[in-house]
């Protein structure tokens, strides 16, 4: 029942986004624009770590893919309970874990499938990373994807308006943004941002994909970094799927 639903609201959405291939490309502008524009700028800069400015530069512009997309993906939200779509799935027998998964699961895709046209503009630009590095990292947008459209999606519901939900995200984001390295390594950083920033989880994602891009798979960094996703990923989806069963009691 639970697959059945989802792949059922994965179908519906995954066809609302083919429609409109503005939503698809749009979304990987900006950091299509940080990979032609200030990509160039790092070329040879020492960076204080392992790994040439490509290496850097590109697994933070994929998690930034994830961080901002799935952040404003509770938008849809709004947009359904303002055109009623989501009173009437109040009566429906649908589960509501596959209201959320069906939703999130579409995200990641669409993420997934930015990042990977992202690589492929940064690999005529200089970028060398072995395959499986570039696998991880698909990996990593995909659960950051889950992580950030599902409490999204849970912002979403407990707000009215668009005008309400837009500054709340930007007001999460940004920090985020900021403190997790996603431009630059935090090592460049004094000691006391980069002590703050490891209380970021975004920091460690950023830095495990890096490590896997220069071809480090064994390391604690990304362990560790992996561990964080998939607990970010799940305690995402729970604080969604109870929001969701909350919402449409």
């Amino acid at each position: 029942m639970l697959l059945h639903d989802t792949a059922l609201l994965f179908d519906r959405y995954a066809r609302q986004t083919l429609r409109s291939p503005f939503q698809i490309f749009f979304g990987a502008l900006m950091p299509l624009l940080y990979l032609l524009l200030f990509g160039p700028l790092l070329t040879g800069l020492p960076l204080g770590t392992e790994g040439d400015s490509w290496q850097i530069l590109v697994p933070g512009l994929l998690l930034q893919l994830g961080l901002f997309g799935a952040s404003f993906a509770g938008f849809s939200i709004i947009m359904e309970k303002n055109w009623g779509v989501f009173d009437r799935m109040r009566v429906t027998p649908v589960s509501r874990l596959a209201l959320l998964l069906g939703r999130v699961l579409r995200d990641a895709a669409l993420f997934v499938f930015q990042a990977a046209l992202l690589v492929l503009i940064a690999l005529p630009m200089g970028l060398r990373a072995p395959l499986a590095g570039i696998l991880i990292g698909f990996g990593f947008v995909a659960l950051l994807s889950v992580a950030l459209a599902s409490l999204s999606y849970a912002l979403a519901l407990k707000l009215r308006t668009p005008q309400e939900f837009g500054p709340a995200i930007n007001t999460l984001a940004m920090p985020a943004m900021l403190l997790s390295g996603l431009m630059l390594p935090m090592t460049l950083a004094p000691g006391w941002l980069d002590a703050l920033s490891r209380l970021m989880p975004f920091r460690h994602l950023v830095d495990a994909v890096r490590e896997a891009y220069i071809g480090h798979y064994t390391t604690p960094t990304l362990l560790y970094g992996v561990l964080v996703a998939l607990g970010v990923a799940a305690l995402a989806v729970t604080v969604g799927t109870r929001t969701f069963q909350k919402a449409i009691a």
